[in-house]
């Protein structure tokens, strides 16, 4: 199998999960394999909702539309277009998945396969019902990939490379374990916004989607923002009113509720407007419901911080502000070559 036929399934596999990716389900008569495949699919993120929680209808949906816009052959071509690919022996590269967000591994998986090794997953059991199938589909619009996708939920064994994701502490297992192996190894990570006080109506709503997509629970979405001295977040809640139904959501308002507690009980200052805390802190990471911000003198000051802090974020959020930033309302819309981490993962698989 070269190349182009690993890129021909992926673009069937993004024409497939196009018929998902909308709040009405369409079928499509042009779509291979739909017969045998649709309607489990379907079976599947029904499934999904049940095992997580936090995986509604809603976000499943998003996650499906990000990876349907990005499975064209445009944008693999394009993609692909910065490396030279050619057919080698095949590698078992093994994949320690996250569970935090809907088919959060994916771009893993993908990279593995197009690069042309074999995977090996191992997935976490929040989110255990949707790329096996999706797996299952691929293997039958290009049968030559049967065999190179194996499944477990043992002990991984038997692997010549590794991608593995998780908290800050099982990252450090994960170095101590794998350190004889080519490997790359993902641990927490926060993205934040810098605001100068200037922006529009537009842009804060934009935010707002960086900040409450997935229910915050992304290591993409903005957990923290940098605003000038003498901020007023009298624009920022404003902009962010049209995610007030999220507190229906129970988890989600079970969280709310328990860190606002925990904000008055310890007589922490915060702002808050029923469904989101807005909290001064130094740390990165804020728990569900809330947004830290910091302060700062200058432009120049912050870059300097930024630059120190690198390791601990994901996306840097603005406006002109910063090399490599990303525009308000863009962080769950990576690009195939938005890797995590800034780790490009074609280049180590290329290398092992």
């Amino acid at each position: 199998m070269n190349l182009q036929q690993r890129i021909n399934a992926f673009v069937k596999l993004g024409d497939f999960l196009s018929q998902f990716s909308n709040k009405v389900i369409l079928k499509k008569d042009n779509v291979e394999h739909n017969a045998l495949y649709f309607d489990g699919f379907k079976h599947q993120l029904k499934l999904a909702e049940e095992n997580n929680g936090w995986f509604t209808q809603e976000n499943i949906r998003y996650s499906l539309k990000g990876w349907a816009e990005s499975l064209t052959k445009d944008h693999l071509n394009k993609w692909l277009a910065l490396y030279q690919i050619n057919s080698t022996q095949p590698k078992q590269v093994a994949i320690i998945m996250a569970g935090n967000i809907p088919l959060v591994g994916f771009h893993d998986f993908l990279s593995v396969l197009i690069s042309g090794h074999h995977v090996l997953i191992k997935q976490s059991s929040n989110d255990k019902h949707l790329l096996p199938y999706l797996a299952k589909y691929l293997e039958s619009v290009q049968p030559e990939f049967k065999g190179t996708i194996t499944f477990t939920e043992e002990k991984i064994e038997g692997f010549d490379a590794v991608i593995a994701t998780g908290s800050n502490n099982t990252a450090r297992y994960f170095e101590h374990y794998f350190k004889n192996k080519p490997s790359i190894i993902r641990n927490n990570r926060n993205s934040v916004a810098v605001l100068n006080g200037k922006e529009t109506q537009e842009d804060l709503e934009a935010l707002s989607e960086d900040i409450f997509r997935y229910y915050g629970l992304g290591c993409r979405n903005v957990s923290k923002l940098f605003v000038p001295k003498n901020y007023r977040f009298d624009a920022f809640f404003e902009a962010m009113y049209h995610w007030h139904p999220i507190i229906d959501k129970a988890k989600y308002a079970n969280n709310y509720d328990y860190n606002k507690a925990v904000y008055l009980m310890s007589e922490f200052d915060m702002l808050e407007n029923g469904f989101l805390m807005v909290k001064e802190d130094k740390s990165y990471a804020s728990p569900i419901a809330t947004v830290f911000y910091e302060y700062y003198d200058s432009p120049e000051q912050l870059k300097e911080k930024l630059n120190t802090d690198k390791q601990q974020i994901q996306c840097m959020v603005s406006n002109g502000f910063i090399e490599n930033e990303i525009p308000f309302g863009r962080t769950q819309k990576p690009q195939l070559w938005d890797y995590a981490d800034s780790v490009d993962s074609i280049e180590f698989l290329l290398a092992i």
